[in-house]
């Protein structure tokens, strides 16, 4: 099943729940997955799971920006609200990868790739990005790739 199908049947469950924080986020994500269906070139085809991924990292990527932001403006409201919908939008996501994990993972990448210095920085996060994606956050990949080869 899609993710679109998904998101509709969830969408009627939270309905029938008057569930409004989860309704809210599942709004927006399906407004977001049909903006993405109708873009320019895209002729009616539906989304890969790779393009639904993407979409959820966003979607989440962008509630975490925003939490943050409202708390450093000290509008806890609102950053309780974003943080409805991120839990929300977190459960579609493949669970992520702990520090730990991720860590032997780059060890893994780095003797892979040969890397020794910061100069090889963009040939171990090409590798780990993709390798990564939906599993673990860009940041923390960033920050234990630069720790690593430091």
């Amino acid at each position: 099943m899609s993710l679109k199908d998904t998101v509709n049947q969830d969408i009627k469950a939270a309905m029938k729940a008057k569930d409004q924080a989860k309704l809210r986020a599942l709004r927006s994500l399906k407004s977001v997955i049909l903006n993405a269906e109708v873009a320019e070139g895209r002729n009616g085809q539906p989304l890969t799971e790779d393009e639904d991924l993407k979409i959820l990292m966003k979607a989440a990527k962008q509630r975490k920006d925003s939490i943050e932001q409202y708390k450093q403006n000290k509008r806890e409201d609102l950053a309780a609200t974003e943080m409805e919908e991120l839990t929300v939008i977190e459960a579609y996501l493949p669970k992520q990868m702990s520090a730990e994990e991720l860590e032997v993972s780059i060890k893994g990448i780095i003797e892979e790739v040969g890397a020794s210095s910061m100069k090889d920085m963009g040939k171990v996060m090409g590798i780990a990005s993709k390798k990564f994606a939906g599993k673990a956050d860009g940041k923390a990949i960033s920050g234990i790739v630069k720790q690593l080869l430091a």
